[in-house]
């Protein structure tokens, strides 16, 4: 019986300590290109695609920094699809969308239609800024200059 109870003990200790810790491991819910566009069309959400490599030292930045904030991640995983694509393994997708350097982040609406690119690294507070100026079709009306005067 006094097993059975440290047992349950245990048990409840375990999941207090780690439970949290996963529930509030946020990430980009990232997709497969092929998935992603699928997915794209049947929620009629626009397309992210984060084009990287193993070596890029700027898309590790990015992934250390600007893809760990709750904002951006939040706001990707509501408002868009996002694909993660690795230019040396996809290399057709890379050449596709002729990206030359890394990292390049693409943005397009639900029916793929092209939006805008934009390579190299961007911190959270600007990526966000992007974000919000694609994701609100700012970018038909407007300049990103002039979107960011009204932030």
């Amino acid at each position: 019986m006094k097993q059975k109870i440290l047992n349950t003990l245990l048990a409840v200790v375990f999941f207090a300590i780690f439970l949290p810790a996963a529930v509030s491991a946020q990430e980009i819910s990232w997709q497969k290109f092929d998935r992603g566009m699928a997915m794209a069309k049947e929620q009629d959400k626009n397309v992210f695609l984060y084009f990287h490599a193993e070596w890029c030292s700027y898309c590790k930045k990015m992934e250390r920094t600007t893809f760990k904030k709750s904002k951006v991640i939040d706001y990707i995983n509501e408002n868009f699809i996002a694909i993660k694509v690795d230019s040396d393994r996809e290399q057709k997708i890379s050449e596709t969308y002729n990206v030359r350097g890394l990292p390049t982040l693409w943005f397009l609406k639900s029916d793929h239609t092209r939006i805008s690119n934009l390579p190299g690294y961007i911190d959270a507070k600007t990526f966000g800024n992007i974000l919000r100026f694609i994701n609100t079709d700012s970018y038909e009306q407007m300049s990103y200059n002039d979107f960011k005067k009204t932030l």
